[in-house]
């Protein structure tokens, strides 16, 4: 190939990348990922709240990586964390295993925890699957406070680009920007007729599953989204995550 031909090559490249980047998809979803940086208040003030509200003495956190981003700032004098230090070289979680493990050791009372604890307040930022977003909610329900909550990070997706299974891949409109799919377990627990539920619109969607019935907590009568797909959610997020603004939700207690 010539120096001609190989400019002229690269050139329609270059043009190509340029038509993808300006394409409305790329557009919107950079312009949402944006708007959902800037929301207040964060997942950390937000469990501070409950862990206040329902004077919680033990607080459980599922997924650690960094402690600086969250559990160090929790304000709970007994506070515990799983995690199986994929994502952070040192490992700082109180229980340096997955979360199946840590719910199987401690049924069997095989950790320094009793298998009788309860924790009043449960934090779910693991693996952003559904089926192990699942798995971490109905094993933090055996072990739940009657007046104890828990809370789901990334629960409400901007775009079907947020809500990818692969987190690997980078160059989606998304970017480096990843939610996965754990807003279909939420969704599927909103019909939980145990459980009330509500999603706060901030910090990429807190939500809350509560035996405790909060003012506008409500739960789904029937799963209208059969087969959780995002396009459904997306013209009826409001009442399918019933999702909230905290701060107005906060003022009306």
């Amino acid at each position: 190939m010539g120096f001609l031909d190989s400019y002229r090559k690269r050139k329609k490249v270059f043009k190509d990348a340029v038509q993808v980047f300006r394409h409305p998809f790329y557009i919107e979803t950079r312009r949402l990922s944006l708007e959902e940086n800037k929301k207040e208040p964060s997942r950390t003030e937000i469990i501070n709240f409950f862990v206040e509200t329902v004077s919680a003495e033990h607080y459980l956190e599922i997924g650690v990586r960094n402690p600086d981003d969250n559990f160090n700032k929790i304000n709970c004098a007994n506070k515990y964390s799983v995690d199986p230090g994929l994502e952070f070289a040192e490992n700082p979680a109180t229980f340096k295993v997955t979360s199946d493990q840590f719910f199987k050791e401690l049924a069997a009372g095989a950790l320094s925890l009793p298998s009788s604890i309860k924790f009043d307040v449960i934090f779910i930022d693991g693996l952003h699957t559904a089926d192990q977003t699942e798995k971490d909610i109905q094993n933090s329900i055996n072990y739940l406070t009657e007046e104890g909550v828990i809370l789901l990070h990334d629960c409400n997706p901007p775009t079907e680009f947020h809500q990818r299974e692969c987190h690997g891949f980078k160059h989606s409109p998304a970017q480096n920007y990843w939610n996965g799919t754990t807003w279909k377990a939420f969704y599927k627990f909103r019909r939980q007729p145990s459980l009330y539920s509500a999603c706060f619109d901030t910090d990429w969607g807190v939500g809350i599953l509560s035996k405790r019935k909060f003012p506008a907590f409500n739960r789904l009568e029937q799963l209208e989204n059969t087969y959780f797909e995002f396009d459904i959610l997306n013209k009826n997020r409001s009442q399918h995550l019933n999702l909230l603004d905290f701060n107005l939700w906060k003022n009306k207690l």
